[in-house]
């Protein structure tokens, strides 16, 4: 096999493989015997159908499916022996391929770059310290009642956290515009669900009572038609509901899984989890700086392929957020690359540096480790022993724990380099959402 290749701009390469005749010829005279003892042909008995008319019926399609196999197999063998790394699959083009004479092809496809790593002593993280407070737990536990809440009619004025029944026309210009219009619409005053101003105006309604309410929609509404446009909503409450919530009681408690105990167990259970949840969005606030300096300290040429990949999996697990309600082929349609392609060339860069961390400094994934994170997640389920068996025996389940637990001990491995300042801190602070770089 005769192999050469050069760089065509960039990350692309250029491939060209020369193979003897003989590789193909000798398989292809190969397959047509044996498909001689076995195929059958009008006016011959099987078996017995010469070569010849055998070469003429199939020569041509067995032919193809072995050069498509010599040149894929082949290609594998020879970006080995030039030592190179494709990202992606790669183009191929037949060059010469006539019975007789060697097989030439080209393989033009990316490789992935070299990763020179940033000094990780330049990296600085703050590292938030909190406790979880009896007040933090009163609190939770409020939330946990209204979220058990039921609704109870009433005929005074709508109050934040109230439910109303609304009626609603929206105008722009004296004109209905599309999707401002609603019939015996819920909505809980206070959960931001609407315009600014919109539940605000409702405020202090009673039922029957009816309102126009001017107001005008933000810059940045998803809407082009209706990005700071003034408008007008004529609004009608037809009924309110106000909140009551439940009694801390035995039924309450076993809605969130404490069949014994009662109120004292309850509020250890939930302590235990709001611990358990402040332990990791303090590390999940640590990772995200650590990966976004990684990432700004490392500009990488990026392999088209890679974020092509990194796309349609973004593409994917939003089509699954979705309940899979789009149709595949208006995925791409409703859903264009544009909208993950910063993400994805993100997330690209920092598999590409993470990889080489790994690599340079010969880390592997601690079993122990994986135990202990299997453990931690099996231990909200009411039979944990069950859920960590279930996990060792699904290795795909098993697989992105320990990718996890490589990404934890990698961010580990940075933060004995980085300079790291401890914050103190308050629950609710820690577990806010973080919007990563």
């Amino acid at each position: 096999m005769q192999v050469s290749i050069e760089t065509t701009s960039g990350l692309e390469r250029r491939l060209t493989v020369n193979l003897p005749a003989e590789i193909v010829d000798k398989e292809v005279d190969k397959r047509l015997q044996q498909a001689a003892k076995t195929v059958r042909v009008n006016g011959f008995r099987k078996g017995k159908v010469p070569m010849k008319v055998v070469r003429q019926r199939f020569g041509a399609g067995v032919r193809q499916e072995v050069l498509g196999e010599v040149m894929s197999r082949s290609f594998y063998d020879a970006v080995q022996q030039e030592q190179v790394k494709p990202a992606g699959q790669p183009s191929i083009e037949a060059k010469q391929t006539a019975t007789g004479e060697n097989l030439e092809y080209v393989a033009t496809f990316e490789v992935y770059p070299e990763v020179e790593l940033a000094d990780l002593a330049g990296l600085s993280v703050e590292r938030p310290v909190a406790n979880v407070t009896d007040a933090d737990v009163e609190n939770m536990i409020d939330v946990l009642r209204k979220q058990q809440s039921s609704w109870k009619d009433t005929k005074r004025k709508a109050q934040k956290g109230d439910r109303v029944t609304i009626n609603f026309v929206g105008r722009k210009g004296g004109e209905e515009f599309e999707g401002g219009k609603a019939e015996d619409h819920q909505l809980t005053l206070g959960s931001g669900q609407m315009i600014p101003g919109f539940e605000e105006g409702i405020l202090g309604m009673k039922p029957g009572e009816e309102k126009d309410l001017d107001l005008t929609f933000p810059e940045d509404y998803q809407a082009e038609e209706l990005r700071g446009a003034a408008v007008t909503f004529n609004v009608k409450v037809t009924s309110s509901e106000k909140p009551e919530l439940p009694e801390l009681n035995e039924e309450f408690f076993a809605a969130y899984g404490v069949q014994e105990g009662g109120e004292e167990k309850f509020r250890e259970e939930v302590r235990n989890n709001m611990g358990r949840e402040l332990k990791n969005a303090a590390l999940n606030k640590v990772k995200t700086q650590v990966m976004d300096q990684l990432f700004e300290k490392h500009p990488v040429d990026l392999p088209s392929a890679l974020v092509a990949g990194e796309v349609r999996t973004l593409r994917g697990q939003m089509i699954q957020q979705f309940g899979g309600q789009i149709k595949a082929e208006d995925a791409e349609r409703m859903l264009p690359d544009t909208m993950f392609e910063e993400q994805a060339k993100r997330r690209v860069v920092l598999g590409l540096v993470v990889g080489e961390i790994v690599k340079k400094n010969e880390l592997s994934v601690d079993a122990d480790l994986v135990k202990a994170k299997v453990e931690e997640l099996a231990s909200t389920y009411q039979q944990p022993e069950e859920v960590v068996e279930y996990y060792y025996n699904n290795r795909e389940l098993l697989s992105g724990v320990e990718s996890v637990v490589l990404e934890d001990q990698v961010v580990d491995f940075v933060l004995k380099s980085a300079k790291v300042e401890e914050v103190e801190s308050t629950y609710d602070d820690v577990i806010k959402p973080q919007k990563q770089g």
